[in-house]
């Protein structure tokens, strides 16, 4: 046989229809070392995630430096004993509290490095991640800091408001009111003045002008207004077009200046005390940050100089996230590290202050990504394999056709120096042995074994080019075409959203093995019934790449006959953001299961465990009622019964499935 790996019968294909066995390659000179390059862990799971000796992924919720590691893979092992089944999202509220403290930390060094006379308050959009436990993580962790928070929508503005405390002497957090607002969700912000709150309601549209001028005088409450300026400096990567006259939100300068005179008019310009700007998410390159705290804080001293009591400027968000952990200005990286982001901030605010002889304001930022990917793992288990069926070709016989005969002296000769031209003739050879078959010049049986060197030549191309440093243009595309598929546990459209709609890239890997060499190489498919529901671009320090590294299955040996899988386990990094509240229900696949681990002095303990949902819950969103269901289908086993169809013992046990699948997660269980 002419393969690389142990060709697997995969659960759920039926297209394989062998099982190849061959002799396990060496691994012996692999080393958790080699496995932190490939997967670039070092780059992007710096300081939370490391390999440790029994080739484990591990996680520092504190920080490398601090604290207890964790096994995630015997984390693992321990949850599912507990009956938490995967696929599993896992949050690390630890990891949550350590990237807030340390954007704090890096705005504070810049503040007193150049003697900036004011000080940071950050917010954390809602928006990137809603759920409720992570929420107040956020504003218990944000105390020490006076973190508040942002609301993009009236949904939002209710949750912020029941979950941020009050302030008092030693606090003001901040609520930062965005989005698109209507009468009620201006209202309910002034009112919640009363309470102790300090939302600033952020103009986004001029219009939301004369609704605040009107309901601050019916209810008698002074606000605090905030402008959202639409900056002419251009954004980078996927959210570029944030900035710009065209850009979704914000105002132009014209409509700026209409809303100071409308403010004036109405004797309210101390009112207008923020001004906000968003360049968009995921800034890669710091000069693009540059342009726009440039631009911006001369807009903000002419509001000053306007008479506007100008406090605060909102630095919006675009702190990026290393991806691929390349630290470079590629979509998936970023080019500049938290301090040298708080740095630039700090100074060159202060600079245009100092020139323009003003206060410099107290700087706001939103930073949601970078402080919420790290806190989420994804982990999910393979749950079979297929590969390509490559068969060593038999010798040429001299009474074939032609075509044959060339075709098996292509693969004889195939070497490092002739492989474009051997992989050119196996293409056209193929194309022959097709368009002969169709004129009735070739049998069936030709034209099987035409493939079948066709595909031997491939296999034999791809593990010389494996070897090489330099992969010829023409070639780049065979690996993956000669990648096996790993079907995997999951729903990409629910837990990777991103990954299917905008090209997202993250870190994956397996959690576990890693101290052996991963032979196989794969793209990944999802249980949907879609052929977006893949994932074939993966993270990588040159480039993307359109494979991945993984071990080849292994089954349990007393139960090979049944082809039972040994767990292999993968791990999907940094998706604390936008991932979760963006999911959908393609194919009716639910929201996974969830736990919160919390560090303690003794190791960990689970602090929530919030149960993925279940059949019935996600029919119940698409407006079937389970118990009609259940009678449907009593009905149906009665008549069958009646009819002699269907014996009561098969029917009891339709029934049975048929319930418990109900209360049974969406997901699918190992067996």
């Amino acid at each position: 046989m002419v393969s690389s790996n142990l060709q697997s019968i995969s659960p759920l294909s039926e297209h394989n229809s062998e099982l190849i066995l061959i002799k396990p390659q060496d691994t012996t000179s692999w080393t958790i070392e080699d496995s932190e390059q490939l997967y670039g862990i070092e780059g992007w799971g710096e300081p939370y995630f490391s390999i440790n000796a029994a080739g484990n992924v591990t996680v520092s919720p504190q920080g490398a430096s601090r604290g207890i590691s964790l096994d995630l893979y015997e984390l693992i092992e321990s949850l599912k004993k507990r009956n938490i089944g995967l696929p599993l999202l896992i949050r690390f509220s630890d990891i949550l509290a350590d990237r807030m403290e340390r954007l704090y930390a890096c705005m504070n060094r810049a503040i007193a490095r150049y003697n900036y006379n004011s000080n940071y308050q950050g917010v954390f959009p809602v928006k990137c991640n809603q759920n409720r436990h992570l929420v107040e993580d956020v504003v218990r962790y944000g105390k020490p800091y006076q973190f508040g928070l942002e609301a993009g929508s009236k949904p939002e503005l209710i949750i912020a408001l029941a979950v941020l405390e009050p302030n008092t002497d030693n606090s003001e957090a901040l609520l930062i009111c965005n989005g698109y607002k209507d009468r009620e969700y201006t209202e309910t912000a002034l009112l919640a003045t009363r309470l102790g709150q300090k939302p600033i309601i952020v103009i986004e549209q001029i219009e939301e002008l004369y609704t605040i001028l009107r309901v601050s005088r019916e209810l008698d409450i002074k606000p605090i207004i905030g402008v959202r300026a639409k900056l002419n400096t251009k954004g980078v990567g996927r959210w570029g077009t944030s900035t710009g006259d065209r850009a979704k939100f914000g105002l132009t300068i014209p409509q700026i200046l209409q809303v100071v005179k409308g403010l004036e008019t109405a004797q309210m310009l101390e009112s207008l005390q923020l001004l906000h700007f968003h360049i968009g998410s995921q800034i890669s390159s710091i000069a693009v940050i540059k342009d726009a705290i440039r631009e911006a804080s001369q807009i903000y001293v002419q509001l000053a100089h306007m008479g506007a009591k100008m406090q605060y400027l909102d630095v919006g968000g675009g702190l990026a996230v290393d991806y691929d952990g390349s630290k470079t200005n590629f979509h998936a990286s970023k080019n500049y590290n938290m301090q040298n982001y708080a740095n630039d901030i700090v100074a060159q605010v202060k600079d245009a202050c100092d020139r323009a002889k003003i206060t410099v304001p107290t700087l706001v930022s939103e930073s949601g990504r970078a402080i919420a990917s790290h806190q989420s793992v994804l982990i999910f288990d393979v749950l079979g394999a297929n590969h390509v069926s490559v068969t060593t070709p038999q010798p040429s016989q001299e009474e074939e056709h032609l075509v044959l005969r060339n075709f098996w002296e292509t693969y004889q000769s195939i070497s490092e120096g002739n492989l474009q031209e051997a992989y050119n003739d196996a293409i056209q050879f193929k194309e022959e042995a097709q368009s002969l078959f169709n004129l009735g010049y070739l049998t069936l049986a030709e034209r099987s074994q035409a493939e079948e060197l066709y595909w031997a030549c491939s296999r034999k191309i791809a593990q010389i080019i494996h070897a090489q440093d330099y992969v010829p243009e023409d070639l780049e595309d065979l690996e993956k075409m000669m990648a096996s598929i790993y079907y995997i546990n999951l729903s990409v459209f629910q837990s990777a959203p991103d990954s299917w709609a905008i090209d997202q890239l993250f870190p994956i890997m397996p959690i576990h093995r890693l101290n052996e060499k991963p032979t196989a190489r794969a793209i990944l498919a999802d249980l949907t019934c879609d052929s977006d529901g893949k994932i074939d671009r993966f993270i990588n320090r040159k480039d993307v790449k359109d494979i991945l590294e993984l071990h080849p299955l292994r089954y349990t040996p007393e139960r090979e006959s049944s082809k039972s899988l040994q767990p292999y386990y993968l791990g999907m990094f940094l998706v604390g953001a936008y991932q979760e509240i963006m999911g959908n229900l393609h194919n009716l696949f639910g929201d996974t299961n969830v736990v919160h681990i919390q560090m303690t002095p003794k190791g960990y303990q689970i602090k929530y465990v919030v149960k993925g949902d279940t059949i019935k819950e996600v029919l119940g969103y698409v407006q079937y009622k389970a118990e009609d269901l259940l009678e449907i289908m009593r009905c149906r086993t009665e008549t069958a019964l009646e009819e002699k169809r269907i014996t009561l013992e098969e029917a009891q046990k339709l029934l049975q499935n048929y319930e418990s699948s109900l209360d049974s997660y969406t997901y699918l269980v190992a067996n």
